[in-house]
């Protein structure tokens, strides 16, 4: 008898330990129906940019599982961030690349250098942005709302600028694997910022419909 409660023992423990180990994926199933909806007003707002795939792409990895994106100002503060994290990532390969070349004289240096400055002003450029949209967030409706809106749109543009800048400077030809390196991460700096800069104007441009008489 004592062995069979004993064996009885063991099988219930085992059972519980088996519904212990299912029960975190029957917790997580209330989060699904959030992350769609995230998921799919995502996807219908990147229609509206330049590169729509790497739109989804990005502000999806991005975005968490708890978080809700419910309004184009939201989706616009996202995509700005994601711009900034771009452009401070390729920042500090192009620093680093530069200083090795710096140290060793090399012809490439100055080519280098020139790009960095115009990423480090990209980054000044994109952090006035997500400063001003969070400003502009409290802002009412009339003049002092679309000075907000101008100076986001102004300095969201300067920083695509930069970026694309410094791509131009790289050639296209005979590049060596050090300039397409530092050529692709900037390249995906613009892409973003030009995709950050379509959602801004789509969140913007409410504002400007209800102005008009």
């Amino acid at each position: 008898m004592a062995k069979f409660s004993f064996s009885l023992l063991l099988i219930l423990l085992f059972i519980l330990s088996l519904l212990s180990s299912v029960e975190p994926s029957f917790a997580s199933h209330p989060q699904q129906p959030r992350r769609s909806r995230a998921r799919a007003y995502i996807e219908a707002s990147c229609r509206t940019t330049r590169y729509p795939k790497l739109c989804v792409h990005c502000l999806s990895t991005y975005i968490k599982p708890n978080m809700t994106i419910q309004s184009p100002q939201q989706l616009a503060q996202v995509a700005l961030s994601v711009s900034l994290y771009r452009a401070q990532y390729a920042r500090a390969y192009v620093l680093k690349v530069a200083k090795e070349l710096k140290e060793l004289k090399a012809r490439e240096y100055q080519v280098v250098h020139d790009c960095l400055n115009q990423i480090n002003d990209g980054v000044a450029q994109l952090t006035e942005s997500i400063k001003e949209l969070r400003r502009l967030g409290q802002a009412t409706v009339g003049d002092d709302l679309f000075w907000h809106i101008s100076n986001v749109e102004t300095w969201v543009s300067t920083a695509l600028t930069d970026a694309y800048t410094c791509v131009d400077e790289l050639p296209g030809k005979n590049m060596s694997k050090l300039k397409a390196t530092i050529k692709g991460k900037v390249l995906n700096v613009a892409e973003v910022t030009s995709n950050a800069l379509a959602l801004f104007h789509r969140f913007a441009q409410r504002y400007r419909a209800a102005k008009k008489p």
